[in-house]
C-alpha cells in the first residue's frame, strides 16, 4: 500500500470531530446514550453489514461488522467512548470537549483515550470502502463504561461469543513510549480498587478535647501507614504469592524496553521517585496507591473539629496473575492483625490482567509491520502498566490481544490539555492500514 493512508488520515480528521464533542463522561452518566447512538449512525454510514447497540440502554455497548475482500480472517477492534471528567476546567488552555487543533497537535478530552484512536480507525474504514474495500473482515466493540470498570463486559462478551467471533483483536490504542519509541503491547496488568473507611464518632467533635478524643484522620493515616515502606514495597502479608514469573522471551522484552524515567521525572515536573529503574516493576509487579482523602473540614476558613469519620480511596496495580478481591481481602486481614479492625475496606471494582502469548503469529506479523514504518527501534512490551478489560475477551475469545495506536507518553491522558500529535494520528493510521492488508495476504 502507497502511503496514502497517512495523509487521507490528516486530510479527513475532522470527519468525525462530534464524537469528541460529546460529554460522555461515565463517571457522571452523561450523555451515553447520544453518544452510542451518533456511533451506530456512523457505523451505518460506512457500510456495516450489522450494527447493534448491547447491554443497559444507559450506557449501551455498540457493535458494527464490516466485510472484507477476505472473508476467513477477522480482525476485532475493541474501544471506548466514555470519557473522564475535565476537572480542574481552569488548567485546560481550550474547551475540554471543542477539539482544538494548535501546534500540529489535536486538543481535547478524548483525544488520546479513546476517541482520537477510535476516529482513526473509523477513517481506515472509510478509506479502504473507498479504495477497493477492507482486506479482512472487521469487528469493532465499543463500550461506554470503560472508566468505571466495565461492569458489563464480562457478562456480554460471554453471551454474545459467536457474535464476537475473530482471529485477534487489536485494543483500543497506544502509540510511542516515553523514549519517543513506537511500542506494541501484549496485554494489561489488572487492577483492585477500594475504599477504606473508620469512624472514632457518631459526630465531629469540639478540637479541644484531644486531649482524650481519638481523630479519625489520625487513625486512618496510622493505619494507612502501615501497607508500605518507604520504597513502595508492600507489607501485606500474602500481597506478592500469586505472581506469576515472567518467561525468558517476556524478561527479555522487558530487558529491552526503553523506559527513561528522567525524562518521566521532567514531562510530569515529577520531584521524587521510589524507584530508580522500575521496568519490570511497571510489567509484572504490584503496586498500593491513594488515590484520594477525605476527612473533617476542608472549607474556607477556620473550624476546629475533630473529625469522626475518615475515608480513602485507594487500588492495586497488579500481576495479571493475581486475583483483585483476594488482594481486597489480604489488605483488611492486614488492618485487623495489626490493631486496626476499625479501618473497613469495601471492595468496589476489580479487573483480571491478561498478556497475549509472544509467540503467536499475529504478534510477529504487528511487530514486523510496525518497524517497517517505525525502524529497528520499535519496541514491545509484554503488557502494560495500566488495566482494562482484556482478560474477558482473550480469555472468553480465545485471541491474541494486541495494543497500539495513534497517540504518545506525553498525550497527557485523564489530564488537562490532553492531546495527540498529528503526525503519530497520520503514521499510526497507517499503520493499522498495512497491518490490515498484510493480515489478509498472510
Amino acid at each position: 500500500m502507497e502511503e496514502t493512508l497517512e495523509k487521507y488520515a490528516l486530510e479527513h480528521i475532522n470527519d468525525y470531530a462530534d464524537l469528541i464533542k460529546f460529554k460522555s463522561i461515565s463517571a457522571q452518566n452523561l450523555e451515553l446514550p447520544e453518544t452510542a447512538n451518533y456511533l451506530a449512525q456512523i457505523f451505518s454510514e460506512l457500510g456495516a453489514v450489522c450494527v447493534k447497540k448491547l447491554g443497559a440502554k444507559t450506557a449501551p455497548i455498540v457493535f458494527a461488522e464490516f466485510n472484507g475482500n477476505d472473508p476467513t480472517k477477522t480482525i476485532l477492534f475493541y474501544h471506548h467512548y466514555d470519557v473522564q471528567p475535565p476537572e480542574p476546567l481552569e488548567k485546560w488552555d481550550s474547551e475540554p470537549f471543542e477539539p482544538t487543533i494548535h501546534e500540529g497537535k489535536l486538543f481535547a478530552r478524548g483525544a488520546s483515550d479513546n476517541k482520537g484512536e477510535l476516529i482513526a480507525r473509523l477513517l481506515i474504514v472509510k478509506y479502504f470502502q473507498a479504495h477497493g474495500g477492507l482486506p479482512v473482515n472487521v469487528k469493532f466493540f465499543v463500550e461506554g463504561q470503560e472508566e468505571i470498570g466495565s461492569p458489563q463486559i464480562e457478562e456480554i462478551v460471554t453471551q454474545n461469543k459467536a457474535l464476537l467471533k475473530a482471529d485477534a483483536c487489536i485494543w483500543e490504542g497506544g502509540g510511542k513510549n516515553n523514549s519517543d519509541n513506537y511500542q506494541i503491547v501484549g496485554g494489561m496488568r489488572g487492577i483492585s480498587v477500594f475504599d477504606v473507611e473508620v469512624r472514632t464518632a457518631d459526630v465531629d467533635l469540639h478540637s479541644s478535647l484531644a486531649s482524650y478524643a481519638e481523630n479519625a484522620a489520625w487513625r486512618l493515616i496510622r493505619g494507612l501507614a502501615t501497607l508500605r515502606d518507604d520504597q513502595g514495597h508492600v507489607l501485606v502479608e500474602g500481597f506478592y504469592d500469586d505472581i506469576e514469573p515472567l518467561s525468558d522471551q517476556e524478561i527479555k522484552a522487558v530487558k529491552n524496553s526503553d523506559f527513561d524515567l528522567e525524562k518521566v521525572k521532567k514531562r510530569a515536573g515529577l520531584r521524587k521517585t521510589i524507584s530508580q529503574d522500575p521496568k519490570f516493576e511497571l510489567v509484572n509487579q504490584p503496586t498500593l496507591t491513594i488515590n484520594g482523602l477525605d476527612a473533617g473540614y476542608q472549607g474556607s476558613g477556620i473550624k476546629t473539629v475533630i473529625p469522626h469519620l475518615a475515608k480513602a480511596k485507594l487500588d492495586c496495580r497488579l500481576s495479571p496473575s493475581q486475583d483483585p478481591k483476594k488482594i481486597a481481602t489480604l489488605i483488611q486481614a492486614h488492618f485487623n492483625k495489626h490493631g486496626f479492625a476499625d479501618l473497613k475496606v469495601h471492595y468496589r471494582l476489580g479487573e483480571l490482567g491478561f498478556r497475549s502469548e509472544m509467540n503467536d503469529p499475529f504478534v510477529a506479523l504487528v511487530l514486523k509491520e510496525a518497524t517497517k514504518i517505525y525502524g529497528k527501534d520499535t519496541k514491545y512490551l509484554p503488557n502494560s502498566a495500566g488495566g482494562g478489560p482484556a482478560e474477558i475477551f482473550g480469555k472468553t475469545l480465545k485471541l491474541p490481544i494486541l495494543a497500539f495506536g495513534v497517540t504518545y507518553a506525553g498525550s497527557q491522558v485523564h489530564s488537562p490539555n490532553e492531546h495527540i500529535r498529528l503526525a503519530d494520528f497520520g503514521q499510526g493510521t497507517q499503520l493499522l492500514g498495512e497491518i490490515l492488508t498484510a493480515y489478509g495476504n498472510n
